[in-house]
């Protein structure tokens, strides 16, 4: 990251060389959307670029590294296909470019689910999904993936046994690594058979107890022929719930570095670095989710995933299963919220949980607005994915 003083940001570092072309997953992509950066920088309303959400709360698995497991309790409410439709619509109308299924729940599991995609991408929103793969089967691969900008899969270790504990918590349950890597395979040959500009992706979530997955993880990725494998840090909440120790990242060094060097030129094994190394925000107030908002699973509207919880209702703002979005959006309580969390009396650093999905925004708004590394508009060729932050 460029931290020296009134110099203007340049990201080609950032950015991985792919078969499909450049790939930003350690930084932000707010260059490409400069004018919305320079009406935030005004004081003007801005749509968020791009939402995260679930289209429902339900999943099967039961990671030990999900951040879901500490944003209980709330309502477990089913979202109905019209509503879901309606919100897509509310989305374009109010300015939304890209929707990423990800949030607290697994999205393939809803009705909605593919109806959904096939209607984001038909009003010109772009639509990506992380998920297990486990429901995600042939039949519902064949009506989504011509639809889809890109698919990462959580794997959260290369070994069966690894991967059932960490995803299952018992590792007997291997039958579940076997069907989620029948459906990547699949994937990766209809891909290339329909010559599709899709991306697909493999991702890690570490937690230092699972050092010994890294590099079965990245041989996984290339043997799968998957765009990429991404491994990353893990989200814990202000009170340390899930028991992450970041003090023991650095020692895994030497492993992660091992891991980038399986790359080759199908497959990318990309660390995110950026969080990795700091575990702990530089900024304080949270400027994100105005450009990067989160939805949840149930409905819920509220500026980050990590508000979830019932214990942060100040900060919920509706639910669009009751009333329209762009109704939302239009708000006092949205605005008041959002207002909020940019102002003095918030701070990221000792009221919420460390390196949001927010983050790289939150921070290259922070730096801009204080004359550290101002954001510059776009110089060169687009990278992948533009409209997700």
């Amino acid at each position: 990251m460029v931290k020296t003083q009134e110099q203007t940001v340049d990201f080609k570092d950032n950015a991985i060389d792919t078969k499909e072309g450049k790939l930003i997953l350690d930084s932000h992509k707010l260059s490409y959307h400069y004018d919305r950066v320079i009406a935030f920088e005004n004081g003007e309303r801005v749509a968020p670029v791009s939402v995260d959400m679930a289209l429902t709360r339900a999943c099967g698995a039961m990671c030990s590294f999900c951040y879901a497991m500490v944003q209980e309790p709330q309502e477990r409410s089913t979202v109905k296909v019209k509503k879901a439709l309606n919100l897509l619509d509310d989305f374009k109308e109010v300015g939304v470019k890209a929707v990423s299924l990800i949030s607290d729940g697994e999205s393939t599991l809803s009705k909605a689910y593919v109806p959904f995609i096939q209607h984001a991408s038909n009003i010109g929103i772009d639509i990506g999904n992380a998920t297990n793969g486990w429901e995600w089967e042939k039949d519902k691969i064949d009506q989504v993936l011509p639809y889809m900008t890109w698919i990462r899969f959580t794997v959260a270790a290369g070994t069966p046994e690894g991967y059932s504990r960490i995803m299952f918590k018992d590792a007997k349950y291997t039958e579940v690594f076997d069907r989620a890597m029948k459906n990547i395979k699949y994937a990766v040959e209809l891909k290339k058979k329909l010559n599709l500009k899709v991306t697909l992706g493999i991702q890690m979530v570490l937690m230092p107890e699972f050092k010994d997955e890294i590099i079965p993880f990245s041989k996984l990725a290339v043997d799968l022929g998957v765009d990429y494998g991404v491994i990353k840090h893990c989200s814990d909440d202000e009170f340390g719930t899930l028991g992450v120790d970041y003090s023991k990242y650095e020692e895994m060094y030497p492993l992660i570095e091992e891991a980038e060097k399986l790359s080759n030129e199908n497959t990318k094994i990309i660390v995110k670095w950026d969080k990795i190394k700091s575990s702990k925000s530089s900024y304080k107030r949270f400027y994100g989710p105005q450009f990067l908002l989160q939805i949840s699973g149930s409905g819920l509207v509220a500026p980050s995933g990590m508000f979830f919880n019932a214990r942060y209702s100040k900060l919920h703002i509706g639910n669009y299963t009751d009333e329209r979005f762009k109704d939302i959006f239009k708000s006092d309580r949205y605005w008041k919220i959002m207002d909020y969390l940019a102002s003095p009396n918030w701070d990221c650093q000792t009221m919420m949980g460390t390196l949001p999905i927010q983050h790289y925004v939150t921070e290259a708004l922070d730096n801009h607005i204080k004359g550290i590394a101002k954001i510059a508009p776009p110089r060169g060729e687009k990278p992948l994915h533009v409209n997700f932050l």
